[in-house]
Formats: structure tokens, C-alpha cells, sequence
């Protein structure tokens, strides 16, 4: 496997900052990046999402990247150490500004939950938006109509949903001191409702 190259970086600035960082999880179609969004214009947090930190770095052209590309292109998994670098980075970058982080679908299984909080930050909070497979893969067809995305066709959706349980449940009952589990059937507005309640008893 190509070897990527780890940077040296000092954390000591983001531990003494002692932000909250909160997981966000969820099945693919779930509503986690709306919410997100609505969750950094109101508390000032920064969203950090493990995917897009890759995709960023593969198209900076960066020795890192083309690595990474090299890794992916070949279907093989990106080492945790690297993308934990990457949120690890992007943490630093943003430290003096955000009021907190949000680790979007990440951890994707329990070791990288571990891992994070091992060399990076403890978690403070998971939040799991928690919606029956059935209206998940509707959501997802309904959006493959515009998105013309190649994974949103009914069977690949259901691998996708198979692999998020198989992985995200253990991890959902490793943080289950942590975790708020919110039902996000309703509108934007009602879930967004409550992720406040949720992020209200952290203060």
C-alpha cells in the first residue's frame, strides 16, 4: 500500500482551547448535513467532515494527496492515522475562531471512535439521527431524480444502509452515555428542535 507521509502537529492549542466536539451520525438520506448547517449558524461551531477533508487534500495535488488518490483509486480503505491528521489539522486551523467541532459521519466504527479521542480530543456529545431504513432509501430516491449520483439507485442504497448498521450500532452503544438519539422524521424545523434540547444539556 502507498505509504502516506504524517505530519508532526502540536495539539496542545486545541486541548487547551477545551471546545466541545460533538460525533454526528447517521444513515445515509438521514438529514445530518441540513442539521449540521443549522447547528453551526446558530452556536458558531465548525462542521468538519471526514470525506470532504479527503476529497480536499486528493485535489490539492499535495504528495499526501496523490497518495491518498493512489489508495482510493485501488478501492483500499484510507489509513484512521491520515484522516485523523486531516481533521486534526483542520481543527488546528479553525481553533481561535469556533465555539466547538462537528465530526461529520465520523466515527464510522467503534476503533476510530477510540482513536480520535485517544490522540486527538474527547468527545462530548454524539448525536444520532435515527430514521427507518424504508423513508431513508425513499429520501435517497427522491434526490437521485436531481443529484446524479451513481450510488443513489435502490440497491446500492441498501448496501449503504446495511454497512452504516453493521458498523454505527456498536459505536451507538459504546457512546450510549453520550449519545442523544433524535427521531428525524419530522420537518427540518422539528428536528432541529431537538438537537437544541440535545446541545442545551452540555452547557
Amino acid at each position: 500500500m502507498a505509504a502516506v507521509d504524517r505530519k508532526k502537529l502540536d495539539l496542545n492549542p486545541l486541548r487547551d482551547a477545551k471546545l466541545p466536539v460533538i460525533f454526528v451520525l447517521g444513515g445515509p438520506g438521514c438529514g445530518k448535513g441540513t442539521q449540521c448547517e443549522r447547528i453551526v449558524k446558530k452556536y458558531g461551531y465548525t462542521h468538519l467532515s471526514s470525506g470532504d477533508l479527503l476529497r480536499e487534500e486528493v485535489g490539492s495535488g499535495s504528495e499526501r494527496g496523490k497518495a491518498l488518490n493512489a489508495i482510493m483509486e485501488k478501492g483500499d480503505l484510507v489509513p484512521l492515522e491520515v484522516v485523523l491528521d486531516l481533521l486534526a489539522e483542520a481543527m488546528l486551523k479553525q481553533v481561535s475562531t469556533s465555539k466547538g467541532f462537528l465530526i461529520d459521519g465520523y466515527p464510522r466504527e467503534q476503533a476510530q471512535g477510540v482513536q480520535f479521542e485517544q490522540s486527538i480530543l474527547p468527545c462530548s456529545k454524539v448525536l444520532y439521527f435515527e430514521v427507518p431504513d424504508q423513508v431513508m432509501v425513499e429520501r435517497l430516491l427522491n434526490r437521485a431524480k436531481t443529484s446524479g449520483r451513481v450510488d443513489d439507485n435502490e440497491e446500492t442504497i441498501k448496501k449503504r444502509l446495511a454497512t452504516f448498521h453493521k458498523h454505527s450500532e456498536p459505536v451507538i452503544e459504546y457512546y450510549k452515555n453520550k449519545c442523544n438519539t433524535i427521531a428525524a422524521l419530522g420537518s427540518p424545523d422539528e428536528v432541529f428542535t431537538e438537537v437544541q434540547k440535545a446541545l442545551s444539556s452540555m452547557q
